[in-house]
């Protein structure tokens, strides 16, 4: 009843909680750890962001740009053998996807709109960077383009 009074009289308005998204947390399982090691060549540290990208990707990403990054007909482009994802760096690629992309972007091939983080305002940075190494996976020449996460 106080709300609705606000909305009529905003000096009536009760004081609303802060919104405070609860951190992620990814659970990778052992068959993940494995072959993410193997995408990362044996390098255990990145085969941990690779593990964690992936189920990162799979929880955030998926519903726009489909499982390993197959793409969503009329919604989210395919990310596997991309073209923009290879061309740019990981810093250029994390600054993408913090910004995203709107609709009216000159850029945009789509014409819907890539919101900032995919949409999940919880994901770190960090979880940002373990979601680029898990895309350089989907790349043609993978463990050439999974060199620059291992520098996070």
């Amino acid at each position: 009843v106080a709300y609705m009074r606000g909305l009529q009289d905003p000096r009536r308005l009760p004081e609303l909680p802060v919104y405070v998204p609860a951190p992620v947390v990814v659970v990778v399982s052992e068959s993940d750890k494995q072959a993410a090691l193997a995408a990362a060549g044996g390098d255990a540290e990145l085969a941990g962001y690779i593990a964690s990208g992936d189920k990162l990707f799979h929880s955030t990403c998926v519903s726009c740009h489909g499982k390993a990054g197959v793409g969503v007909k009329g919604n989210g482009k395919a990310l596997a053998d991309n073209e923009f994802v290879q061309s740019l760096d990981d810093d250029g690629l994390l600054a993408f996807i913090r910004q995203g992309r709107s609709p009216t972007d000159p850029k945009n091939t789509t014409g819907i709109q890539m919101p900032p983080k995919g949409g999940n305002p919880a994901l770190s940075e960090d979880d940002l960077l373990d979601i680029i190494a898990y895309l350089r996976t989907l790349q043609k020449g993978a463990a050439n383009a999974t060199s620059n996460a291992a520098d996070k």
